[in-house]
């Protein structure tokens, strides 16, 4: 198993605390927690940074709490992704300079493109500082963006994917896309050849079938080095629910032992293929990414008795 990385998206959930199934009583501080997640698994995707851009100070804690062979993958902040953002995540500086360019009269919901170049440039600045700690030990594996599900497989699509390859130069990229358009028909291989020209980490998206913001299963390697596979469960009846809760019933999901190891042939061949492949769990009610992710090891290396948590509760 020392050429696959599993983990789950996020170890601070507040379910995932307030369910008291994962962590220990005594682990109740951010740094106990993130201690013994790293006990648990070998690796971690940081989802904070998707809605906010992360300081190097927590970058340096987070390399400072886990052991020497701890991989962390950083979630793309979701600006440069092309998702709708509130001024009011960015730092307080670039607020008022928001303010200034917009003659006191900011918009309530930024895009990338509206945003001021200027104003970008310093996010990009302040995102690769952020990493910075983390890869001078080591400990920064890949810089996932998750693309918006409107971004098309266009011109317009094409160019902001290359655009963000080429702001995130000298760090290992993987992409996502959540818009059927980039793999219907001839548009899969064209897309294949596409990351593989840029030498990104294609996405291997485990997710429900038969909407637009999904992509089918697509077990392709486009990096020497790299692979990575996100599993968001299979839930179709909260998929595209709205509402508060819509983030959490969408990923509500347990995967069973059947389930995983139907994949396991695809996964061994896509191992052979590259030196790590990582497996993220985005099963995000309470313990689900942790119990799924545990289950999948299980699978993996063909041992699927109990190791001390049930497949759910």
């Amino acid at each position: 198993m020392h050429d696959i990385l599993i983990g789950s998206a996020a170890w601070t959930d507040k379910s995932l605390i307030d369910c008291g199934r994962f962590y220990p009583p005594q682990a109740t501080s951010a740094e106990a927690r993130l201690r013994y997640y790293a006990s648990q698994f070998p690796m971690v995707e940081v989802d904070s940074s998707y809605y906010g851009v992360p300081t190097p100070s927590n970058s340096q804690l987070w390399a400072e709490r886990t052991p020497d062979d701890f991989t962390f993958n950083i979630k793309a902040f979701r600006l440069f992704t092309g998702h709708q953002t509130s001024p009011l995540v960015l730092h307080k500086d670039l607020q008022q300079a928001l303010h200034k360019h917009f003659d006191g009269s900011p918009p309530k919901v930024l895009y990338y493109k509206h945003t001021p170049a200027e104003i970008r440039d310093e996010l990009w600045r302040r995102f690769i500082d952020a990493l910075a700690p983390l890869r001078a030990v080591g400990k920064l594996g890949l810089v996932h963006f998750q693309f918006a599900p409107w971004l098309l497989r266009n011109r317009e699509g094409l160019a902001h994917v290359e655009h963000c390859v080429e702001k995130m130069a000298g760090h290992t990229v993987a992409t996502e896309f959540r818009n059927k358009s980039w793999f219907d028909g001839a548009n899969l291989e064209s897309t294949i050849a596409f990351e593989r020209e840029l030498q990104v980490v294609h996405t291997i998206v485990d997710s429900p079938q038969g909407f637009a913001n999904c992509v089918p299963l697509v077990w392709e390697a486009t990096h020497p080095r790299y692979a990575l596979m996100r599993l968001h469960g299979r839930n179709r009846e909260t998929w595209n629910i709205k509402g508060a809760a819509s983030s959490t019933s969408r990923f509500d999901y347990w995967y069973s032992a059947d389930e995983l190891d139907a994949m396991t042939p695809e996964i061994r061949h896509i191992v052979q293929m590259v030196d790590k492949l990582h497996i993220v769990f985005n099963t995000n009610f309470e313990d689900q990414g942790q119990v799924n992710a545990r289950l999948m090891r299980r699978v993996l290396s063909g041992n699927q008795r109990d190791e001390g948590l049930s497949d759910r509760p």
